[in-house]
């Protein structure tokens, strides 16, 4: 029962397709319709294959950077190694936090997950000893298409320490100057007592109520009385008088005759009065949607204002009734909205089942009839190469006809991507040994080559192998042949073989022969 009970806040599975991942999203909402459904209201997460082979590669290199910087700290390497499986399926861990909002099906959730914020302080391959755990470090913006990195960092580690110097004996003096590191602004032992301070301050906010009439900006934003007085009886007033008091030795008459100078009544305003009624509704859609990130407030809503008078307005503006007009609001709409809904467990079978009936032919992937298996033989596992498995579900375009096992499929739903590095993933020095003859299947984790080096899918039918190939002739040049092979070290041919849509450097070659040719 517990398990399907889903709440505002947990992290859960979403299913939108019955071929790809499912989707991670973290409840905000869950709201009723008007014809009886429930929709949440949800966070989006992103995993690597949803963005950019380019913000993938800055994603790599700001994972590189703090691995770097925890060497350095540590004075050595963390952890051991990671292996290439475990590089793959971490991979399949790392999501990208967004600011983006969806409303989706609550029928349309799957199950429970975990994501959290990179801890520093834990060692990486502790998330793939959990279930259903991911971790993030990025926050991706669809729309910009940017990363950034996520501030809520635990601040963890030597550099964020304070050097805490050794404690003084008695009698031992500090050697600090005392007036360079700090300014007297008020005297509490001052010869006024507590009632003509309190006089002087009841003179400052009558003076910033004669000074809010005379100004006409203030007369616009304050058309009463009770309003002008409230504003004149704010801290900023009552700074400036206790201040003024201070610089004159305590000198009543001296202090007020600065509160009026010759050229009428001092005026001091804060931030609450300088903003004007469409700044003040901007912030406040701004603090809807980002919440207290200030840095994304002023950026998108508020760039023509300071980052110091932005946090210094927003403590003002919780003071105030429509602070608490708002909150009200929020806890009268939080109490008529759900709370948490129960789903039932999904057990509706997969349309990417391969069904097989009575030990007769079964269909893969709708492909037609040309894509028919014996229920005993077929293709192994695409993820794990298993020939065995209680379930079969269809894999990839219907033309390759591949498929997973029952275990396969849920990581290919749950994480996105498959339990075996494929060989383009492996690292460039190592090759996986050629097939031994008898073995029925390669365990090599990429696509296996013929004799003629044609691309032939994994498969345990010796069908798969007589494809049809198309020779071609690539004539080269006699500088080409040249370049070859007096820039060997740069082109590295056999890693340029294996990766044909990676571009090769031929400005280096180039320079390279010419300076082989000068010489």
């Amino acid at each position: 029962m517990a398990a399907n009970m889903y709440r505002v806040g947990d992290y859960v599975f979403f299913e939108n397709s019955s071929s790809n991942p499912y989707l991670i999203r973290r409840i905000e909402e869950l709201n009723k319709t008007a014809s009886g459904n429930v929709e949440a209201k949800v966070v989006c997460f992103y995993r690597r294959r949803d963005i950019s082979h380019s913000l993938i590669q800055l994603a790599d290199k700001h994972a590189k950077d703090l691995e770097e910087e925890k060497e350095e700290e540590k004075e050595g390497p963390l952890e051991a190694e990671l292996t290439d499986k475990q590089k793959h399926q971490l991979r399949h861990r790392e999501l990208f936090l967004s600011r983006q909002y969806e409303s989706l099906p609550a029928t349309h959730i799957r199950g429970k997950c975990s994501v959290a914020l990179l801890n520093e302080t834990e060692a990486v391959l502790s998330y793939l000893d959990k279930e259903d755990t991911f971790f993030y470090s990025l926050v991706y913006d669809p729309t910009q298409k940017t990363l950034l990195a996520d501030k809520g960092e635990i601040r963890v580690g030597p550099r964020f320490q304070a050097d805490v110097p050794d404690m003084l004996q008695d009698g031992e003096s500090d050697e600090w100057d005392q007036s360079k590191l700090e300014e007297k602004l008020w005297d509490p032992d001052c010869p006024l007592s507590s009632k003509q301070i309190d006089q002087f301050l009841v003179v400052a906010r009558a003076v910033g109520t004669f000074a809010r009439a005379l100004d006409c900006s203030s007369s616009v934003r304050q058309p009463s009385l009770h309003t002008s007085a409230a504003a004149a009886s704010r801290d900023i007033t009552l700074f400036h008088a206790m201040d003024t008091l201070h610089r004159h030795g305590y000198d009543l008459s001296s202090a007020l005759s600065v509160l009026v100078p010759s050229g009428g009544p001092v005026l001091c305003r804060d931030e609450m009065e300088e903003w004007s009624a469409s700044e003040a509704a901007m912030f406040e859609e701004a603090l809807e949607k980002y919440g207290k990130d200030f840095n994304d407030i002023r950026q998108d809503f508020l760039p023509w204002k300071s980052l110091t008078s932005i946090i210094e307005y927003y403590y003002m503006w919780k003071t105030t009734d429509r602070y608490v007009q708002q909150k009200r609001l929020k806890a009268a709409e939080a109490e008529s909205k759900l709370k948490q809904v129960y789903i039932p467990t999904y057990n509706k079978p997969n349309p990417n089942q391969i069904s097989v009936t009575n030990g007769k032919m079964a269909t893969v992937n709708g492909a037609g009839p040309g894509a028919y298996h014996a229920a005993g033989g077929g293709r192994a596992c695409e993820s794990c190469y298993s020939m065995q498995s209680a379930q079969w579900y269809s894999w990839g375009p219907p033309n390759m006809q591949c498929r997973l096992c029952v275990s396969c499929w849920m990581y290919w739903k749950k994480y996105g991507g498959l339990k075996m590095p494929s060989r383009a993933e492996a690292p460039e020095e190592k090759t996986p040994p050629s097939p031994v003859p008898n073995e029925p299947r390669s365990r090599g984790h990429g696509p296996r080559q013929s004799s003629h080096m044609v691309p032939v899918r994994n498969s345990g039918s010796p069908k798969s192998s007589t494809k049809t190939k198309q020779a071609f002739l690539l004539q080269a040049t006699r500088l080409t042949k040249l370049a070859r092979h007096m820039c060997r070290d740069i082109i590295r041919l056999r890693r340029a073989a294996r990766r044909p849509f990676v571009p090769i450097n031929c400005g280096a070659i180039k320079a390279e022969c010419k300076s082989s040719f000068n010489s």
